[in-house]
C-alpha cells in the first residue's frame, strides 16, 4: 500500500478543522450567525397590490409606506412566536408606534378572529395569503419586522419577535432616528 494514501484522511481532517476554526473566530469577533441580511435595506418597499385583511376588495399598494416612519410586521396565526410578540406590539401601538401588519400565508378568517380577540396593533392589516409580498421582501418565516422610513425606504430587517430587549437596544433607536429625520 502506498504511504501517501494514508495521509489523505489527515489532510482532509486538517482542512475541515481549519474551516471550523475560521467560523469560530469569526463568530467570537461579534458576527451574528443568526442575522439574515436583506438585499432590500436601502431600497423602496417592493410594488404590490394587496387586499385589506378584514375588508376584502379594499386594495392597498406601496404608497401606504410613505409619509411617516413605521414598522411592517410579518405575522401569522400558525406562528407561536407571533402570538408571543403580539402583546408587546399592542403596547408599542398604544405608545404611538406606527405599525402595518402583513398577514403571511394564513387563513383570513383565523387572522381576523385573532385580531378581534387579542387586539389589533396595526394601522392597516394587509392580507398576503399566497405569500408573494413576503417572497419579494425575502421573508423566511414569521415573525419578521421591517423598519421603513417616511420615504418608503426599508432601513432595517429584524428576524424574530419584537420584545422589550431588542426594541430598546436596537429597534427603538433606529425608529427614533427615522422620526427625527422625518421632522427635518
Amino acid at each position: 500500500m502506498n504511504k501517501k494514501i494514508l495521509f489523505i484522511p489527515l489532510v482532509a481532517f486538517m482542512a475541515l478543522a481549519a474551516v471550523f476554526a475560521t467560523q469560530l473566530v469569526r463568530n467570537s469577533a461579534g458576527d451574528d450567525p443568526t442575522k439574515l441580511e436583506s438585499v432590500l435595506v436601502g431600497k423602496d418597499v417592493p410594488e404590490f397590490h394587496l387586499e385589506d385583511l378584514a375588508e376584502p376588495g379594499k386594495i392597498y399598494d406601496q404608497a401606504i409606506f410613505k409619509g411617516e416612519p413605521l414598522l411592517l410586521n410579518v405575522w401569522a396565526t400558525w406562528c407561536p412566536t407571533c402570538y408571543a410578540e403580539h402583546t408587546y406590539l399592542n403596547e408599542l401601538a398604544s405608545q404611538g408606534v406606527k405599525i402595518i401588519g402583513l398577514n403571511y400565508k394564513d387563513e383570513r378568517n383565523k387572522a381576523v378572529r385573532w385580531l378581534n380577540e387579542l387586539g389589533n396593533p396595526y394601522l392597516i392589516s394587509l392580507f398576503d395569503g399566497d405569500g408573494m409580498l413576503g417572497l419579494d421582501l425575502g421573508v423566511y418565516g414569521a415573525p419578521e419586522t421591517f423598519l421603513i422610513d417616511a420615504n418608503g425606504i426599508i432601513r432595517y430587517r429584524h428576524v424574530g419577535d419584537v420584545n422589550t430587549r431588542n426594541w430598546n437596544e436596537k429597534l427603538k433607536p433606529m425608529y427614533d432616528e427615522m422620526l427625527a429625520e422625518a421632522k427635518q
